[in-house]
């Protein structure tokens, strides 16, 4: 029985716990860490967890509790200490995205990885859904042709009061805005699809969030070697219409299913209803895609907990989250030198250290307010299309 303890008991965590109540058979949740005791009471009260333990600090929890694995669903500014504490005592880790706000971070906990028996896995849910693995396996197929172009809209909306939140809205605190906190799973599947581009350039703005240092909205393009890869992260996007499509020299296809092929006339103008058969060969093969047994933070844990029971690597590890990082600070010093970015960036490239990004980024406006508790419920977009990767956002934290 694999012994999990969860580490900040904001509105994140339960999606976490839940997803370990489902393997009861496998794990059993034996603690929860909160620096608000309170919080993580009403948290243990409601889901049922009457005989696990509660502790202020990952120390103390380390100190007093055996355990086998930590999920981290803390502010991203504390995810480097917390991870690096428990790879070094042996303890397994699945980390709230973004893995950490540097690459210097990054690269800390994977040494610390390295150099433990303990395995890490930085969240990435939305790679265990239904249209991600469709959209997936239709462009590995090579049915759509080498790809010309993809769409990427990271599309939120939030109001004023979202930044009021203590750490929010903080280049020192939360790491950045709507590009790191946001878009982090929409990178991570363009990654996961195509790969790391060889340069970025981006814009950074912030257009409706005057009590907020961070960025609200940003578009940056990345180049690859025939193709480019338009990724807009917003939180001023009413409606939240997200999108990925993937336009290849053959036919386009979306995350939401949607299917489209072209056939050329000899003057270069498309055939009226051309294609059809080659939609009906991308349509069948996302018909014979067998529906996935467990989905988004219940995937990823059962992939980590058969990770643990059998040695093997977790689907997605610390070097995936490092990668989303990397492409996401060459997005930030693209966006705040005005120039493009090569990637990979060098191992001594100042973006990649930490404090660089709070030095230099710019602080679009003050700050205004503080508070510790935000009222309301998370939402997140409706609609039936699955187009977006759904998401309780560390943000929720």
């Amino acid at each position: 029985m694999i012994r999990v303890a969860v580490i900040g008991t904001g509105n994140i965590a339960p999606s976490h716990i839940r997803a370990y109540q489902q393997f009861p058979d496998r794990c059993s949740v034996v603690a929860l860490v909160d620096m608000v005791p309170e919080r993580a009471e009403a948290l243990r009260r409601e889901l049922g967890l009457e005989q696990a333990s509660i502790y202020p600090t990952h120390e103390d929890l380390l100190a007093g509790e055996g355990v086998d694995l930590v999920s981290i669903c803390t502010p991203p500014a504390t995810h480097e200490q917390i991870s690096v504490d428990l790879l070094t005592a042996g303890v397994h880790v699945l980390c709230e995205k973004p893995m950490a706000p540097s690459l210097a971070a990054c690269d800390a906990i994977l040494r610390a990885e390295q150099q433990s028996r303990a395995m890490f896995s930085s969240v990435a849910q939305n790679r265990f859904r239904d249209d991600v693995v469709r959209l997936k396996a239709a462009v590995d197929s090579g049915l759509t042709g080498p790809v010309s172009r993809v769409q990427v809209d990271s599309a939120w909306w939030r109001g004023l009061p979202y930044y009021d939140l203590s750490w929010r809205g903080t280049w020192e605190q939360e790491g950045g805005g709507c590009t790191l906190n946001h878009a982090v799973h929409h990178i991570d599947l363009l990654l996961w699809l195509l790969g790391a581009p060889l340069s970025v350039t981006a814009v950074l703005a912030n257009v409706a969030h005057e009590n907020a240092e961070v960025e609200d909205l940003s578009v940056a393009v990345l180049a690859y070697e025939r193709a480019l890869a338009t990724v807009t992260s917003s939180v001023v996007d009413h409606g939240e219409r997200q999108a990925v499509v993937v336009q290849g020299r053959a036919a386009s296809v979306g995350l939401d299913g949607d299917v489209v092929a072209s056939v050329s006339q000899p003057n270069g103008f498309p055939v009226p209803g051309g294609g059809a058969d080659l939609v009906e060969r991308l349509r069948a093969l996302a018909d014979s895609h067998e529906p996935l047994a467990h989905t988004g933070h219940e995937g990823q844990v059962d992939d980590l907990l058969t990770a643990i029971e059998t040695g093997r690597r977790p689907v997605v590890d610390g070097h995936d989250g490092r990668r989303t990082i990397e492409l996401i600070t060459a997005i930030y010093q693209a966006g705040i030198e005005r120039r493009g970015v090569d990637l990979p960036l060098a191992p001594d490239d100042p973006y990649a250290l930490p404090g660089t990004l709070v030095e230099r980024a710019p602080r679009f406006f003050t700050k205004s307010a503080s508070v510790t508790e935000l009222a309301g419920a998370i939402s997140v977009p409706g609609g039936a299309d699955g187009a977006a990767p759904r998401d309780h956002e560390h943000e929720e934290k």
